[in-house]
């Protein structure tokens, strides 16, 4: 019988353990800048089902988390328009791991340090199982949307922008 890769826990990990959540884990050789393209073909799923975890602020710099498909960007003015904000903007790599606990490349919505607003694009919630970052960088675990919801209270908004 083949043994089973090792995989060390994460803060996310705990979190959907703790709450009885039923995921799959993905390891992938992580590459530099290589994004959601790298991910998917390594785990040869549609970059649409890859779901990145980014870190934004609003003008008064409170951050917030924002779930967007592999293969889209988000318009930050649809989003700030969407929750009732006058701007958004990416935090600095620095500033997005304090607020969330994790390395850049490694951010998951799961288990965060502080508890952060989530908004999801909402297409993402129709889908059938996603792959998000499990905490760690080349590292997701597979999931149903719903989870998001339920587990982190995302609030569905629309803002992509085909990448």
């Amino acid at each position: 019988m083949a043994k089973k890769e090792h995989i060390s826990e994460t803060q996310a990990t705990q979190m959907l353990r703790k709450h009885g959540v039923v995921f799959s884990e993905h390891p992938y050789a992580y590459e530099e800048h290589g994004g959601t393209a790298v991910s998917a073909r390594e785990l040869g799923v549609p970059e649409y089902a890859v779901v990145k975890t980014l870190v934004m602020q609003d003008e008064a710099a409170k951050p917030l988390i924002v779930l967007m498909h592999g293969n889209c960007k988000v318009s930050t003015k649809n989003l700030a328009r969407a929750i009732g904000c006058k701007s958004i903007e990416p935090c600095k790599p620095e500033v997005a791991q304090r607020h969330s606990g994790y390395q850049v490349g490694g951010t998951s919505p799961f288990g965060t340090k502080k508890a952060l607003p989530v908004y999801v694009e909402d297409s993402i919630l129709r889908l059938e199982k996603i792959y998000i970052n499990g905490g760690r960088r080349g590292y997701l675990v597979g999931l149903a949307p719903q989870v998001l919801g339920d587990l982190l209270g995302a609030r569905p908004v629309q803002c992509a922008l085909a990448d």
